[in-house]
């Protein structure tokens, strides 16, 4: 039987990036523009289709698995974004509301955490109010410049194209789970089926 080779954290960030990033327990995302790549396809009956990404899937999953909770606070609602998100495990979240703010605020009081430990993630106006409060802010590549303004990284990786998934490895080098979880895949343990 051969021998099964330790995997290595491919990942590496700047000193100073990963002490912002320190210390997160709550993760807020947004959905359009972030979890998809922003575009919105209908359905003849007019029901809204969204894309989502198998390896944002995976870091949302991740993130879980390293007790950083993750929250969902979106403008809109559909019947595909809520199966997407009770696939992945994802609880806590807010469907229908431009005024994000009031709704991360009682998330926080919830879980009982502080904006300190709170990291989020969107690309537009709406976002702004969180991004602002929260301890690291992400945006990315194709966000709005104005998302791009407030967060303190942006993704190389664009929305719905793996930038969720880029913050989330970020988070989770920051907060010293990254390589604990990537040895376990070495050990055949996992995630569960794929994200």
């Amino acid at each position: 039987m051969q021998a099964v080779q330790t995997l290595t954290p491919a990942l590496h960030y700047p000193p100073e990036l990963l002490l912002q990033a320190q210390g997160i327990r709550v993760a807020f995302f947004d959905v359009d523009g972030v979890l998809t790549d922003g575009g919105l396809y209908f359905s003849e009956s007019g029901e809204a289709l969204k894309r989502f990404n198998t390896l944002d899937g995976q870091g949302l999953k991740l993130l879980q698995q390293a007790g950083i909770t993750p929250v969902v606070i979106t403008g809109r609602d559909s019947p595909a974004l809520r199966l997407r998100l009770k696939a992945l495990g994802i609880v806590h979240a807010r469907f229908g509301t431009e005024d994000k703010h009031p709704a991360a605020e009682d998330f926080l009081h919830t879980l009982g955490l502080s904006w300190a430990q709170a990291a989020a993630m969107g690309d537009d106006w709406p976002d702004l109010p969180v991004m602002q409060r929260v301890a690291f802010a992400c945006a990315p590549a194709n966000g709005h410049a104005q998302a791009k303004a407030v967060a303190h990284h942006i993704t190389a990786e664009r929305g719905g194209e793996g930038a969720a998934r880029a913050f989330c490895d970020l988070l989770l080098v920051a907060g010293g789970h990254y390589a604990r979880l990537l040895a376990q895949v070495g050990t055949h343990a996992h995630a569960g089926p794929s994200a």
